[in-house]
Order: structure tokens, then C-alpha cells, then sequence
């Protein structure tokens, strides 16, 4: 009896835990994925301007920011905030164009590409002043992704496609391990230069 009991709560356990990871919602999975690209990004964009790009967690991790410098003549910086909003997942962009869209998420079945489409801004004239319409955001893997964004300005629309790498920083064991190579390159010439000076002189 007691091991059906045992049997009993196990399986009412897995359930739970089945279900605790079934109820995170399909925002909270967004946001996770988009957490993987924390870092320092490098591309090119459509036109060919070279992009920088930075991911960085903020408020204690409930928001994800990203700065966005876009070089050429003149460079544009943009920064957006992806965060939570209830069930949903939402990014508010502050764009060169001097307003704000705020975009809802939507993710395809294997969460790899997540899509924002505009709701709302603040600072908005109306809907035909120049503002972001939608971005879409591709997890190709680990160190490459790319944006789509989508621009609409009195019924012209413009998309720009900004394909971006990781950018590799210098690991810590080549950088620890440069300095103990020299050493180890110099302790041969100390030794016999030591070894020299303590041999006995030959009369």
C-alpha cells in the first residue's frame, strides 16, 4: 500500500512539474530564447552599413535591452526593451524617428523565430508619421541571427535585413596562458646560466 502511495505521488509530481513547464508561458519561452543572445553581436545590414549590437539583461532580469548602432555617414543608435506584459511579451523601441512602438510577440512552433508586431506608441502624430511597424527576430544558432525590421513611413514601406555574428572575446586561458609560456621559455636560460655560475673551476 505504501508503495502506491509512494508510485501515486511521484506520478501526481511529474504531472505538476509537466504542467508547471507546460503553464510557462509561450512569452516566457520568447524571452528565454532571446536571453541566449546576451553579448556583443557584429554584421552587415541590407544596404551594406556596418551594425554593432549589444544584449543585456536589466530590472533584476525581468527585461532584456539591446543598443543598436548602425554605422555610415551618419550613424543611428536605437535601443529596445523586451519585456513581460502579463502573458504576453512585448518590445517598446526607441527609435531614431524620435517615437516609441510598442510591438506584441508571437514565436513559430520551435520558438527560433519570434515576431513583434505593432500595437501602439507613445509620441506618435499619427499613423502615417514615419515609425516602426514590425521586427522579426531569426535564432539560426548560437552565434548568428538575424533582424528583420520593418519601417512605414505615409504608406511606403521599407525593411531592412541586419545579419549578425557573435562576437568572440578572448578566452581567459589564452590570455593566463601567454605570460606562463614566456616564463617557461625564460627558466631554461636562468637554469644554466645558475648551473654555470656553480660548476667548480677546473685548475
Amino acid at each position: 500500500m505504501r508503495s502506491i502511495r509512494v508510485c501515486l505521488s511521484l506520478l501526481l509530481l511529474l504531472q505538476f512539474n509537466a504542467t508547471a513547464a507546460w503553464a510557462k508561458s509561450s512569452a516566457e519561452r520568447s524571452l528565454d530564447q532571446l536571453k541566449t543572445l546576451i553579448g556583443s553581436w557584429s554584421g552587415k545590414s541590407s544596404d551594406g552599413k556596418p551594425v554593432h549590437l549589444s544584449f543585456r539583461n536589466t530590472g533584476a532580469g525581468s527585461a532584456l535591452l539591446s543598443e543598436f548602432v548602425v554605422g555610415g555617414p551618419k550613424s543611428e543608435e536605437m535601443i529596445s526593451v523586451f519585456h513581460l506584459d502579463g502573458d504576453s511579451l512585448l518590445v517598446t523601441h526607441y527609435c531614431s524617428a524620435g517615437n516609441q512602438p510598442r510591438m506584441k510577440a508571437t514565436a513559430s512552433p520551435d520558438g527560433k523565430t519570434i515576431s513583434f508586431d505593432f500595437f501602439d506608441a507613445t509620441n506618435l502624430v499619427d499613423s502615417d508619421s514615419g515609425h516602426m511597424r514590425s521586427v522579426v527576430i531569426a535564432l539560426l544558432d548560437a552565434h548568428h541571427h538575424t533582424e528583420t525590421w520593418t519601417f512605414i513611413h505615409h504608406g511606403k514601406v521599407t525593411k531592412q535585413v541586419f545579419d549578425l555574428w557573435r562576437r568572440a572575446s578572448p578566452s581567459r586561458s589564452t590570455v593566463e596562458r601567454a605570460p606562463a609560456q614566456g616564463l617557461l621559455m625564460a627558466l631554461p636560460l636562468n637554469r644554466t646560466s645558475r648551473t654555470k655560475e656553480s660548476s667548480p673551476r677546473r685548475l
